[in-house]
């Protein structure tokens, strides 16, 4: 069966943490705030004016860090790795005649960047959406599954009606997705393949 499968990117697809720790620890230094990038890195999701004024940011100055965090962080691009098993999931969907989504909360400019310099191919990529922001994008590209690794990723599935897969290599462990929504829970994307070749040859 043809199947639409949609992926978050932070800490789904791609481990940003070292990337987003050195771009925080530059705009704090700048900026004379006390944030620490591998603190923050640990809390990836939601929107980043959500993480920034979570760390503590003024809310006056929040749209200013956004805007230069913006300018930093195309540099930090390369110190980001896709985590184990993301190439062949995305492999897995597209060698069964399938398409590739990324639907994720990272500012959509940044996200082409991550996925270019990793070489993936993926049929659509839509940036700057949160929790039950994502549904309309995964309706619109008629999406079975979506995969995510956080509570909000859960509720975007649920809220469009598709399969929520949960991956728990981020903030949330299985109980946690589970609790938001998930259907499925796997421990990382080295086990989609098989999971999607048993899915797809059992679902209607």
């Amino acid at each position: 069966m043809t199947i639409t499968v949609g992926f978050d990117l932070d800490m789904t697809l791609i481990d940003s943490r070292p990337g987003v720790a050195v771009a925080i620890d530059t705009l704090a230094a700048e900026f004379d705030l006390p944030m620490v990038g591998a603190h923050f890195a640990e809390h990836l999701g939601p929107p980043l004016a959500t993480l920034l004024g979570d760390a503590g940011a003024p809310d006056d100055l929040i749209p200013h860090l956004v805007t230069r965090y913006r300018e930093l962080y195309p540099a930090v691009i390369a110190r980001v790795p896709a985590l184990p098993g993301a190439h062949d999931a995305l492999t897995a969907v597209r060698a069964g005649g399938g398409r590739t989504l990324v639907v994720t909360g990272k500012f959509e400019p940044h996200a082409r960047l991550h996925v270019d310099h990793l070489g993936w191919q993926v049929d659509h990529l839509a940036g700057d959406l949160w929790s039950t922001g994502k549904a309309d994008v995964l309706q619109a590209q008629s999406a079975r599954v979506f995969v995510g690794d956080h509570a909000g990723d859960m509720r975007g599935a649920k809220a469009a009606g598709v399969l929520a897969v949960g991956v728990t290599t981020g903030p949330y462990d299985a109980d946690g997705l589970r609790a938001a929504g998930a259907d499925i829970v796997l421990d990382d994307l080295t086990v989609f393949a098989d999971w999607l070749a048993e899915y797809t040859a059992t679902a209607s």
